[in-house]
């Protein structure tokens, strides 16, 4: 039986990178249109946008979020229920601070007459940065679920979620690297 439960992790494992495959040529191609339309001929360029503070803000919570998931993982490994619960509450508590900024980021950005169509460099990077704050949003979604589920399914199940989260997790960390490096950087670290 335990075999079993292995053999069907693994599989959740193997379908679980597959969907991570599609969503990383999701990002892929959203990356790409933001290059074909970045630098813009119609202001505003992104230099007259960005602001570092903020990207410099959400990114301390979004990566610091990686470490503290990690730290759940670890403790699963550990059976450490209370080392899962700080995880996660951690983890989850980052993410919000995360989509606190970018909501500001783009309400700023709003008020500034930079909307989703002034130009095509600013709705390539609006759609490109918004699907990664909804998949932030979606990642806390998750984990509202994993803490209901916590006590109220068996360990080895729970053990096994939590570790397909940390998956999607450190994935919207890596994508937001690419973010701060391709987008923002160039044109706020220059």
């Amino acid at each position: 039986m335990n075999t079993f439960k292995t053999e069907r992790f693994r599989d959740k494992q193997l379908g679980f990178a597959m969907y991570l495959i599609a969503e990383a040529i999701m990002f892929a191609t959203l990356f790409a249109t933001y290059f074909i339309y970045t630098p813009t001929a119609i202001n505003p360029i992104p230099e007259e946008v960005f602001e570092a503070r903020t990207v410099i803000i959400s990114s301390v919570f979004l990566l610091t979020s990686s470490a503290t998931i990690h730290y759940g993982e670890k403790a699963v490994e550990k059976g450490n229920h209370k080392g899962i619960w700080i995880g996660l509450v951690t983890t989850f508590l980052l993410s919000v601070g995360f989509i606190g900024m970018e909501a500001h980021e783009f309400h700023i950005y709003y008020k500034e007459g930079f909307t989703l169509t002034e130009n095509l460099f600013l709705s390539s990077f609006y759609i490109l940065v918004g699907l990664h704050a909804s998949h932030v949003l979606f990642g806390m979604g998750w984990m509202l679920v994993l803490a209901y589920q916590k006590n109220r399914i068996p360990f080895m199940n729970y053990a096994q979620k939590q570790n397909i989260f940390s998956y999607y997790w450190h994935f919207v960390d890596v994508v937001w690297i690419f973010i701060i490096t391709l987008v923002y950087g160039p044109y706020l670290f220059y």
